[in-house]
């Protein structure tokens, strides 16, 4: 059963922002919305709601032909939705963060239009973002990858919902402070064994080389008012030690029960850039869930307790639609190559025969003719630090970049947010013919992007951020 697609046009965009709020007033650049700026009394509240699958639905994240699906057989461990409401005198936003592969544009839109009219929340304010586990399912078509189910999916919209309504009613003052540390055999580049770290990340450092981000972000809230802190965590590190068929947040679950029993607190995970990256380092291939996990929650540990306090003085949201330039020649050349001779499109980038003949006959008659796929882009500012949100897999240079180019000296860049647009590869990816290049798109039922997309990602994301804070 074919589930929704991701659109290659501005309606999904424009939907996004019909829900608005006179809690927030809105200025108006070319192409960019965004919540005016308010001073200091930040109030922060959080909601969990347990989101854990039934047996017996798909999972995303590994390809499995028709009729030998990964369906759910038991639990690993819980899963939950994580809502975060950043509330002030004159802006209300909320980040969530849900345990999944991924999600549609049009599935994070319709979350956050049923979170603005239970919440007051602004639709444009509302940031839904994916820790991309492979042990969940998707909410999103995937050939051959894990069918949608539609029941669970319509189940976790309300659970969305609800856990926003429940962090708007935990809201209390908050301080935000940020740690920091590196967490050492955490992750490591799966392209190559020849990378360097975000270390040896400088103002020269390009895409002819891969990179590796190892930093662990908390943003950690203290409250008043008798309220627990709020601790939230980023790393970039595909979530994928698991393969078999056991529901659960793979190791982000592991260190999430670890901080718990530390701290007394409910820890929330947002991932980063990590289209070339996976867990642990490097044995195995996959990652092992113990290893990743004692690097992080380490790392995690060694941030919260060095963190810094950030001046919150302002806060602002901001989103802008965004055009990923899509490669119709290397399409076409695809359709021709199935067209002339399908048995020579049955391994490598074609996956398998089957494989190939599904993705061909939903093709064969595409208009691609406008060329590029919008998307959104979006930035939550907490004063001196900014969160940047992406619904790409973005490789490990270009998240570096853009935190190297941002003007605000915390930066924070969370991929899989308000939908899945699949991996934005650097231009070796494609003369390589990798994976991320040439199998992911035929996976998503997405024509494959340019060579150069991923920059022009990188320096939208980057405009964005410049405007937000200016």
């Amino acid at each position: 059963m074919r589930g929704t697609k991701p659109a290659i046009n501005r309606r999904h965009f424009l939907r996004g922002l019909a829900a608005t709020s006179t809690a927030a007033a809105v200025v108006r650049w070319p192409g960019l919305y965004a919540a005016e700026p308010a001073q200091g009394n930040l109030s922060v509240g959080q909601g969990v709601v347990d989101t854990t699958p039934p047996l017996g639905i798909e999972m995303g994240g590994f390809h499995r032909p028709p009729g030998s699906e990964r369906r759910i057989t038991g639990i690993r461990q819980p899963t939950a939705v994580r809502a975060l409401v950043l509330k002030t005198a004159d802006v209300d936003a909320a980040v969530i963060s849900l345990d999944l592969a991924a999600f549609s544009a049009d599935y994070a839109n319709r979350v956050r239009q049923q979170v603005s009219a239970k919440t007051g929340i602004p639709a444009a304010n509302v940031r839904l973002c994916a820790t991309h586990t492979h042990s969940m399912p998707s909410f999103c078509y995937l050939r051959q990858w894990g069918a949608m189910p539609q029941d669970y999916a319509n189940t976790v919209v309300d659970k969305a919902v609800q856990a926003v309504a429940m962090a708007k009613d935990d809201l209390a003052p908050a301080s935000l402070s940020l740690g920091k540390s590196r967490a050492a055999g955490g992750n490591f580049n799966r392209t190559t064994k020849d990378f360097k770290t975000d270390a040896q990340f400088d103002a020269q450092s390009t895409e002819g080389q891969r990179w590796l981000d190892t930093m662990v972000r908390v943003l950690y809230f203290d409250r008043s008012a008798g309220k627990a802190p709020l601790l939230w965590y980023h790393f970039s590190a595909h979530p994928v030690c698991y393969a078999d068929e056991l529901a659960g947040p793979d190791w982000p679950g592991i260190v999430d029960q670890r901080l718990k029993e530390k701290y007394s607190l409910v820890p929330s995970y947002l991932q980063g850039h990590i289209g070339d990256v996976n867990p642990g380092d490097g044995d195995p291939w996959r990652g092992d869930a113990g290893k990743t996990s004692e690097a992080v929650y380490q790392a995690v540990v060694r941030a919260t307790e060095d963190r810094k306090p950030v001046a919150v003085t302002r806060v602002r949201c901001a989103t802008r639609p965004f055009d990923v330039p899509l490669n119709v020649d290397l399409f076409k050349s695809w359709l021709d190559e199935y067209r002339t001779d399908p048995s020579k499109c049955t391994t490598s980038e074609w996956v398998d025969a089957g494989f190939a003949k599904d993705w061909y006959e939903g093709n064969a008659q595409r208009n691609v003719s406008g060329g590029a796929m919008n998307i959104s882009l979006s930035t939550l500012q907490l004063g001196d630090l900014v969160l940047a949100f992406h619904p790409a897999e973005l490789y490990s240079y270009y998240g570096l970049a853009i935190q190297r180019s941002s003007p605000v000296k915390e930066t924070v860049v969370v991929g899989y947010t308000d939908g899945i647009i699949g991996y934005l590869p650097d231009p070796k990816a494609y003369e390589a013919r990798e994976y991320a290049a040439f199998v992911v798109p035929k996976i998503l039922d997405n024509p494959p992007f340019t060579p150069i997309a991923a920059q022009q990602l990188t320096d939208g994301v980057g405009e964005l951020i410049k405007q937000t804070v200016a």
